[in-house]
């Protein structure tokens, strides 16, 4: 199981050292790091036991690095690419991966409409509606890759919205993976999983 928080000790010392010049998630954010972000950003494990492990993930808005600092960290094989357009951001992500020397983690300071590359998984997390994030992710999958939004409640309204969009670039939801986060109160959130028709 990759989701054993002793494992990321050093990683959240290293983050919260850089939000503390940056501010990557707010203060109060910080008390529930592991909860609210590093386990939420490890169900990704979910979309790798359904649909197999991405060679190259490229994370949209990586804003502090989720999910793509966890996901490098517990998947040395797969090639992650951090992108931000706020270059204080990316610096910091640069930063937690010289401390820790994540090899496999790469960070792209550029807005995504400007990626060329293509990757066999595009994530988003907490970065704009479905069907806004579908715009950009769809296009930077390769043929069979698959795109996964990291969404909360409202799952289904935002695939109603993005429909237009997921026709124009032929592609379809192919699994909607719920999942709960360890805190007190109910935590549910949902993992949407877009496949090109």
């Amino acid at each position: 199981m990759k989701t054993d928080k002793k494992n990321y000790e050093r990683y959240m010392q290293a983050f919260i050292a850089q939000n503390a010049r940056v501010n990557l998630i707010s203060k109060n954010d910080e008390k529930f790091l592991w909860e609210k972000h590093i386990f939420d950003s490890l169900s990704i494990e979910k979309v790798f036991e359904k649909f197999g492990m991405p060679k190259t993930l490229l994370d949209i808005g990586t804003g502090g690095g989720f999910p793509a600092v966890p996901v490098a960290l517990a998947y040395p094989e797969v090639e992650v690419y951090a992108l931000d357009s706020i270059r204080k951001k990316i610096n910091a992500i640069e930063n937690i991966k010289s401390e820790l020397d994540i090899k496999n983690l790469h960070t792209v300071c550029e807005r995504a409409e400007k990626i060329t590359e293509k990757f066999d998984m595009v994530t988003s997390r907490a970065v704009a509606p479905l069907k806004v994030i579908t715009e950009y992710a769809v296009p930077r999958l390769n043929k069979n890759g698959i795109f996964v939004a990291y969404k909360s409640v409202k799952t289904q309204e935002e695939i109603n919205d993005a429909s237009v969009v997921l026709k124009k670039y032929k592609a379809k939801v192919v699994d909607i993976i719920e999942y709960k986060l360890p805190l007190e109160e109910n935590h549910t959130r949902n993992l949407i999983v877009i496949g090109r028709e």
